[in-house]
């Protein structure tokens, strides 16, 4: 085996903090930044010291391998991207503020990639003429750009970050699926080896388009994701993508339509009080502009509407609410009273919750104003059912009809069949068997290679610091020179002998720094296995300390060296 780096701390370019950063949120900008592992050096965008680059290169590594085997093959593609590519798919626009644009001194126009699914097309259509140059594989680990409005949570979310993304090309469906089953599969032995806890939960794909989409989420209390789990059965889902079967109902008993005086009560829970009634039994209608036009959102009157669904829905149109000002000229439209029948310059969509055949309170496009018996099917049309609804706890398993538990995860990969959106729209086409053109499909697929080096400080540091696997952990074993010049001898020798043997080796070797302040930055920086040089120096005696679990035992160098290298 190859000798190891002896890395000395005191010539490592890491110095340690004893308090949180001021601006600090989530537990791993904490400790990464209190470890000597990243600096902050604008919002959003971070420096990655010598420990933390280690740290990430482990990342990559594994994400390499795993890709390397499935035969993907790996290529670099620049980060300063032309317009014409992106306008040619429609996300030039789409993309919105979140794009970072800029031009050049001739003025044309540029951008910073955050995905790569045009460029790659391009290049595939440039190299692969005949089926035969088919399916093939292409991935890259590179730097991306989203322009965040609000950075935070450090490497968590930021406006530069390291990614994997990959995209497969097929000339068949049947292909698609079968690069979209191995990427499932590569990204499962990538986030065991990385130690990663996830689930792989059921995904809307959003602007990228596609038939089918999975996340990979790191359930962690700083994330911004959450998902529905059933504790049942197998269902997993972001809760943006659960779905739920239209259930129409018989409403052929339910009496006439009635309106009823219900003066000051434009709220739901002011009908509710006043009717004496549950707040499900109203009907909710949630008016938005799509794009400036206006568009009212039927739920029912116990439930919230999930804008992020709307928008979800809708995209890339610009969803927003509507304000008071939109009201005026409106005389179908009266605030705080209005009901789905008779909205005849209104597009109405509903949650599938309104079904047709359910009976609802609802407004009555009267001041002061509502009416009750209003049936789906009979007295109001609904446009189109999506599911818009806020998911709660507790809602049925849309498969097994279990109540749902909801956590709060951190997105660590995202697989897409994209299908043929950016081949049709750049014109992707290979001669097939019949010497005829094929237009190719396409997947998509992403892992945040920075991102999982904060996931796995969420998810495994405690009370003292961080807790790396030795698979990602920038060192093997961390030596610790009690203080005394015998102790630093004998730690620097057994760094030696240990890194003859293969080991990598982070020695803390510092002069006037006290062994108290040592054992506490140990236990911070996170590396596997501590040996500490302390007290029976003399005997040549070392304490190996494993960090995850506080074990501790007393060995002799050689017995040390012989379980470190086992």
């Amino acid at each position: 085996m190859a000798n190891a780096p002896v890395q000395r701390m005191s010539q490592l370019l890491a110095k340690t903090l004893r308090d949180d950063p001021a601006d600090a949120e989530v537990l791993s900008h904490k400790l990464l930044v209190r470890a000597g592992y990243v600096r902050r050096t604008a919002a959003g965008v971070w420096s990655w010291l010598p420990l933390g680059r280690k740290v990430l290169a482990n990342v990559e590594r594994i994400v390499r391998e795993e890709m390397d085997a499935i035969g993907a093959q790996e290529v670099l593609l620049p980060a300063l991207l032309p317009r014409e590519p992106y306008e040619a798919t429609g996300r030039w626009e789409e993309y919105g503020a979140e794009l970072f644009r800029l031009q050049d001194r001739k003025g044309g126009d540029y951008l910073l990639g955050p995905t790569h699914e045009e460029i790659f097309t391009l290049i595939v259509k440039d190299q692969a003429s005949s089926y035969k140059d088919l399916p093939v594989i292409l991935y890259q680990i590179q730097t991306k750009f989203r322009d965040e409005a609000r950075p935070r949570a450090g490497i968590l979310r930021g406006r530069e970050f390291l990614m994997k993304d990959s995209y497969s090309f097929d000339t068949e469906d049947e292909g698609l699926a079968k690069s979209y089953a191995l990427h499932r599969q590569a990204y499962q032995r990538v986030f065991e080896r990385l130690g990663l806890d996830y689930r792989i939960c059921a995904a809307t794909a959003g602007a990228m388009g596609g038939s089918k989409s999975e996340e990979f989420l790191a359930p962690a209390e700083a994330g911004e994701d959450t998902f529905a789990d059933c504790p049942n059965c197998d269902f997993a889902a972001n809760t943006e993508a659960v779905t739920y079967e239209l259930k129409p109902v018989d409403g052929s008993a339910v009496p006439a339509a009635e309106e009823i005086p219900t003066p000051d009560t434009p709220t739901i829970e002011t009908l509710a009080a006043s009717l004496g009634v549950p707040a499900s039994a109203t009907l909710k209608n949630l008016l938005v502009k799509v794009d400036g036009e206006i568009v009212a959102v039927g739920v029912p009157g116990d439930r919230e509407v999930d804008l992020g669904k709307v928008e979800a829905h809708f995209a890339p149109a610009t969803v927003e609410l509507v304000t008071a000002e939109d009201f005026v000229g409106r005389p179908d439209l009266v605030r705080g009273y209005v009901g789905p029948q008779g909205l005849e310059k209104v597009r109405y969509i509903a949650d599938p919750r309104v079904a047709p055949g359910t009976a609802w309170i609802t407004g009555a496009n009267k001041e002061h104003t509502h009416a009750r018996n209003v049936v789906a099917g009979r007295d109001f049309e609904v446009g189109e059912y999506v599911d818009v609804v806020v998911v709660e706890e507790g809602d049925p398993c849309p498969r097994c009809g279990t109540g749902l538990t909801l956590d709060r995860a951190i997105e660590i990969g995202h697989i897409f069949q994209l299908g043929r959106k950016y081949a049709d729209a750049l014109k992707l086409d290979v001669l097939g068997q019949n010497g005829k053109p094929v237009r190719v499909t396409m997947g998509s697929y992403g892992i945040g290679v920075s991102r999982a080096v904060a996931a796995l400080a969420e998810q495994t540091a405690d009370d003292k610091g961080l807790v790396w696997s030795k698979e990602v952990a920038p060192a093997d074993v961390h030596v610790v020179a009690a203080g005394k010049a015998l102790q630093t001898e004998l730690a620097l020798d057994v760094s030696q002998k240990l890194a003859a043997a293969g080991v990598r080796v982070l020695v803390d070797d510092r002069p006037g720094v006290s062994p108290g302040v040592k054992f506490t930055d140990s236990e911070l920086i996170g590396v596997p296995q501590i040996l500490v040089a302390g007290r029976r120096a003399a005997e040549g005696v070392l304490e190996l300390k494993d960090r995850k679990t506080g074990e501790r035992e007393e060995l002799t160098v050689d017995e040390a060296i012989a379980r470190l290298t086992a």
